[in-house]
This record gives structure tokens, sequence and C-alpha cells, in this order.
């Protein structure tokens, strides 16, 4: 089905520790326990290395969330160590390539994107797309390719390929000036022919009903919501694009990611704004806090997707979970591994 493509997280991508989190008040290890409503039986699991699941209420429904807390036996220290030598970039299942977008960025900072020689099928399936759920696009963008095809009557395979992608990198470009400027509010709806589907609308659902984010980021969030506006202080800011492969096509995917993190906890927000195919939008928010010898690790996603609405729903909304569920533990466990050299076990959900 379609979730093991959510998961574009780099969860804690950290330049610097000296970042002071900016919260109304950092909870006690306790009380985050607690808010997720871990049970007494799952901190015990945790203790011992397991990872647990925690339920995130979806909001729509086509949302599909999931939470999942970890131990992982060492320092916060140690943790950003790790991230900020860009381990966490390779472990994305399926990642083809990826870049950081500045400020000033243009056409050259999506050089690395595009359909390879191998994917001319798909280049040709993206010149020749229409409204629907093959491709996410825009009534504007739909539009500009047809245009955009009428120069390539009779063009052989080697002109499609790059015609394909230098329009594909034009779409990128566009849309990630558009959030630059106007937020959610800029970013343009997918066309499904008969109807349309607004993923800055369910990003915005997805920061508003962020349980750890609302109780105790009330003015990050507040900020999360609004962009652009002004960042609350010392708060990482940051923008990436990614190519991964998402059943079995390659997909390209927009990122803005906030930071703030300090030797005391702290919070990472991962808003992918711009998916090309499968699933519309993901909201991840990670929370990290000290607790005994390691750190307390709780981990989130809602993703919202077209395909788990409709007949069936509940049945497609269980599959969905499930496989975003597993592909979140790998994550968790590839990074509990390359810093321990074990892997973490998954407690019993009876």
């Amino acid at each position: 089905m379609l979730i093991n493509k959510v998961l574009v997280l780099s969860l804690f991508f950290i330049c610097s520790l000296n970042l002071t989190v900016y919260a109304q008040e950092i909870p006690s290890p306790q009380q985050a326990l607690q808010n997720f409503n871990i049970s007494p039986a799952q901190i015990k699991q945790l203790e011992q290395g397991k990872i647990v699941s925690y339920e995130v209420n979806e909001a729509s429904k086509k949302e599909l969330g999931i939470g999942l807390a970890m131990l992982i036996p060492v320092a916060l220290t140690k943790i950003a160590d790790y991230i900020k030598l860009g381990n966490l970039t390779y472990t994305e299942s399926g990642l083809i390539a990826s870049g950081p977008l500045s400020e000033n960025a243009d056409l050259r900072s999506f050089e690395q994107f595009g359909f390879s020689n191998e994917q001319l099928g798909e280049a040709k399936s993206f010149l020749n797309a229409k409204p629907g759920d093959s491709f996410n696009l825009s009534k504007h963008e739909f539009e500009r390719l047809k245009s955009f095809k009428i120069d390539l009557q009779g063009a052989d395979n080697k002109t499609l390929l790059k015609a394909a992608n230098e329009i594909y990198r034009e779409f990128l470009l566009q849309r990630f000036i558009a959030y630059r400027k106007r937020g959610l509010a800029g970013i343009a709806a997918y066309d499904r022919q008969r109807s349309s589907t607004d993923p800055g609308a369910e990003l915005r659902i997805a920061a508003i009903n962020s349980k750890a984010l609302a109780q105790y980021f009330p003015e990050l969030q507040q900020a999360w919501l609004n962009y652009p506006t002004t960042l609350p202080p010392k708060i990482n800011e940051q923008f990436l694009w990614l190519n991964r492969h998402v059943e079995g096509r390659p997909t390209a995917i927009l990122i803005h990611r906030l930071i703030a993190i300090s030797e005391k906890g702290g919070i990472v927000l991962s808003r992918q704004f711009y998916v090309g195919h499968s699933y519309n939008s993901s909201h991840i928010a990670m929370s990290g806090l000290p607790y005994k010898n390691g750190t307390l690790v709780f981990y989130s996603i809602r993703s919202s997707t077209d395909q788990v609405d409709g007949m069936g729903s509940s049945l497609k909304h269980s599959i969905g979970r499930e496989q975003m569920r597993k592909e979140m533990i790998k994550r968790l466990q590839r990074i509990n591994k390359d810093l321990k050299l074990k892997v973490a076990p998954i407690a019993s959900e009876n």
C-alpha cells in the first residue's frame, strides 16, 4: 500500500547544542510519559531498551497517526554528535539524493534532482500527467505540462528525459519560493480532476493537534502555524529537498524543519510541504529528554493521504498505520544500533 514512504525525518539534524529550548516549561520525563499515556508496564519495557507505541489521535479521515517512544542509552550530546556527522541522511530508506535549500535557492539548488535513464518511463508519465492521483500537481502545473509538451512532439528519449527534469525542478523551486513567501497558505492544492487536496490545510490541522507542541512550546507552535514570521530566539531553521523511492517510484519531497535543543531537552519539528505522489503531506515531531543514563525520545508522525479515505477506510487506516510503524521502528533501531551496536527489541502490544 502506501506508507513505507512517509518518513523523511532527519530526527535531530543539529548544528549546535548551545541552543536554548524555547519552551514555556520543560516537562520532567515522568510528566512526559504521563502526557503520552505511557503505562507503567511500558515504562518497564522502555527501561529494558524496548520500543513502545503510544496513540496519536487522528484529526481527519485522511490522516494516519503513529507515536513511538524509546530510551536510547546514550547522552543527548552523543546523539547530537552522531547527527552532526550527517548519519541520519543515510538511514533514509530508498534515498536517491538530497540537498539543502538556502534562502536564495534557485534552479541550480536542484541540479542533483531528476529522473535517471532507468526512470525514463516515470519521466514520460510525468510529462503526460493529468489531474488525478498519479502525481501531486496543481491545476497550474498540469496546464504548464500540457503547454510544455507541445514543443516536445517527436523528441527522442534523451530530450524527453532532460525536459522532464527541467520542468520538475522548476515546479519544485516555485513551490519552495511560494512557501517561503506565504507559508501554509502558499502551498498549491493538488488537482484530483473532480476535486482537490489541500496539503497546507492538512499541515495546519496536524500542527494544531500536536500535543507536546501545544502544551510546552506554544510560541513555537504559533510560529510554526504562522510561518513566515519571526521565530523565537535561537531556533535553528532548515530547508531541504529529497528524492526517494516511494512505492517503487522516485519521489520529490520538500522539507521545512525547526530545531530547539539544549542539555535539558528539546524538540524537532519537520514538515513535508510537498510530496510528489502517494501521500499528501507529513508532520513530524520528536522530543528528547535526559532520562536516567540515556535519552528518552518521543517520536510521532501525522501523515495525510487520500489512499485511506473512502470505502474500507477503517481497514486501510489499520494497514497504513502498521506499515508506517514498521518504518519508524527501523529508523529508531538503526540509530540505537549505530550508537550502541545493538538492535532495540520491540515491546509486545499485549
